[in-house]
């Protein structure tokens, strides 16, 4: 379940976002929700994020079905309560549970992710379509992120960069500030969804895996996700003007990936996402993000996984970036 802070941003009367028949599941109804108001920024769990130390994932799990959506291996499991979680395997696992904690903790929507070091699961198949050699030799599986799937708030559909219904406004700006702060370069219109929770329409980027590495897709595949070494070197501004900022994330692909031209192209018309975004409203959100301690910064890396060292050199890359963007 998605939480609810502060106070609402609504465009009840912009244009109707546009989804497809694959898309779209049900009919979205109510006024369109990107992002409240984080009050409470500063006391901000980071380390159990949306979710809660309440909702953390607990007990024991039963296999419920393999996921074959998206590029990472996942599966469907259902914990002893009889609530629904989806695992992910492979490289984004880390990276996703801390993009998650980041981009809620400054009042946008995300998933309620955790980071499971070790996982049983009891009725595993003996073999899985995808991601079978990341399971261990007696079924279990080890570093994967579980996401909460809350049937009270459904999916009805995804949004689209261009055809939104927050365009030009400070929070669409804001988000698109947060993806370029974590190098989350993968923001196709797939990975965004709309949830059905009441009478609101809530906005998210449901996909945040492919962060903290580098700008954009590269190869080989290791360096472009949760990977120190591109992060600390990836450009985080391209271009400063009077009254804008072009961001690098997303850059465009490696050149070899001209190998698919269609998905390279598709690649490279993503660049003006995070172009233009207008000084004040970049200034804004680093404010934000500046309220941010130390402290929470590090306890969302400690979430996802990351060992003392790791938190410590990904958080001060973080904090630098942050400074960029309060100096704007």
């Amino acid at each position: 379940m998605v939480l609810l802070f502060g106070i609402v941003l609504t465009a009840s009367s912009a244009p109707a976002v546009k989804k497809s028949a694959k898309t779209a599941k049900t009919a979205a109804t109510g006024p369109a929700v990107l992002w409240r108001n984080p009050v409470d920024i500063g006391s901000r769990d980071l380390f159990y994020g949306p979710g809660g130390k309440g909702h953390a994932p607990h007990g024991s799990f039963t296999f419920v079905k393999e996921d074959l959506d998206g590029t990472q291996p996942k599966f469907v499991v259902a914990d002893q309560d009889g609530v629904k979680w989806k695992v992910k395997l492979g490289l984004e696992v880390r990276s996703e549970t801390v993009a998650s904690r980041i981009a809620w903790a400054v009042g946008f929507y995300t998933n309620e992710d955790y980071f499971v070091k070790d996982l049983d699961v009891h009725g595993m198949p003996a073999k899985l379509m995808r991601g079978q050699k990341l399971l261990a030799a007696d079924g279990s599986v080890h570093n994967v992120r579980l996401k909460r799937e809350d049937k009270d708030d459904p999916k009805v559909g995804n949004w689209e960069w261009r055809h939104d219904a927050f365009s030009g406004t400070r929070e669409l700006n804001g988000l698109k500030v947060v993806m370029a702060l974590i190098n989350n370069w993968d923001l196709k219109d797939e990975n965004n969804a709309i949830y059905q929770e009441g009478d609101e329409r809530i906005y998210m980027v449901s996909d945040l895996g492919a962060s903290f590495g580098s700008a954009g897709r590269t190869w080989p595949r290791e360096k472009a996700k949760d990977n120190l070494d591109s992060y600390d070197h990836s450009k985080f501004i391209r271009k400063l003007t009077a009254d804008a900022v072009d961001f690098q994330v997303p850059a465009r692909p490696r050149w070899v990936y001209l190998v698919n031209p269609k998905e390279y192209w598709r690649r490279v018309h993503l660049e003006y996402i995070g172009r233009g975004v207008p000084r004040a409203d970049a200034r804004w959100m680093g404010q934000l993000l500046a309220r941010l301690s130390g402290r929470q910064i590090r306890e969302a890396f400690r979430a996802g996984g990351y060992s003392p060292e790791e938190a410590e050199a990904f958080a001060k890359i973080v904090e630098q970036r942050i400074t960029v963007l309060t100096d704007l």
